[in-house]
């Protein structure tokens, strides 16, 4: 018996990008699988955030190929695009003055026309997407009055009110403690576990290695490496994407090398 065929969501092939005469992204080419979990990871400046507007059309324009789905990124009007693919940016302190569940139906634009007004399915599909990230007791509460990590989550459930087979994330657990941290990716690796196609950004190597399947590494506007975490957890690969010699040690419960900071040989404090 043959294997069913692998559905690819995204597909990026010889992809280039230019702010005026400043080369941002060179020759960017990769697929991403239906159902996979894919972490970007890089330097500061070497180009993750860029790729993922340019991956929406955000930032129109480039040289290259950009198909989602088998269709170029072109070919899709906004709100058909909105109904394949979320986008969740990185946030930047600005809040709406919405209620929790005013800005989750927002989510539903791909569905409505200025002509119509929310319907009991998009109230029913908003709902859904707030148990799916635990957040229907804040419904009406504002959002500025909600911790970071709730914040976040709210987002995503306005991201999975969509109703879109991929979620791409721009540093989705930036500025959160570890306990917000570990919820936000909990919900991650359940939203993938029912067969999202996940597309995260991130500076965080280690929760990456542990819950990608597979990593994609930008230095200075370049694809540097492409594969799965074992591949990327050597000193050598690692030193050719930052810059840097980082100490590596297993994960005391999957034994999968983590990056653990680097000590001095001797206390500098004094024992007294």
């Amino acid at each position: 018996m043959s294997c069913p065929p692998v559905e690819i969501a995204l597909e990026v092939a010889k992809f280039s990008f230019r702010f005026g005469q400043k080369v941002i992204l060179e020759d960017i080419s990769f697929q991403v699988r239906r159902g996979e979990y894919v972490s970007i990871i890089g330097p500061n400046g070497a180009g993750k955030t860029t790729l993922l507007k340019c991956l929406t059309g955000i930032y129109p324009g480039g040289q290259g190929v950009i198909r989602w789905f088998g269709r170029p990124l072109g070919e899709y009007k906004q709100k058909e695009l909105a109904r394949r693919i979320s986008y969740v940016p990185q946030a930047d302190g600005r809040l709406p003055p919405f209620t929790v569940e005013e800005f989750v139906l927002l989510g539903r634009y791909p569905y409505l026309s200025p002509f119509t007004t929310i319907q009991p399915e998009d109230l029913q599909a908003a709902r859904q997407a707030m148990e799916a990230a635990q957040v229907m007791q804040f419904a009406d509460r504002l959002l500025e009055t909600l911790s970071g990590g709730e914040r976040q989550k709210v987002f995503l459930a306005a991201a999975l009110a969509q109703g879109a087979d991929v979620l791409l994330l721009d540093e989705p657990t930036t500025f959160l403690d570890y306990r917000c941290q570990a919820e936000i990716r909990q919900l991650l690796r359940r939203l993938n576990g029912t067969g999202r196609t996940i597309l995260a950004v991130t500076h965080d190597v280690n929760p990456a290695v542990l819950d990608s399947r597979r990593l994609l590494a930008l230095r200075e506007g370049r694809i540097v490496f492409c594969g799965p975490p074992d591949e990327l957890m050597q000193p050598e690969v690692l030193r050719s994407i930052y810059n840097a010699e980082l100490v590596l040690t297993p994960h005391p419960s999957t034994g999968q090398p983590i990056i653990v900071p680097d000590a001095p040989a001797t206390s500098t404090f004094d024992s007294h």
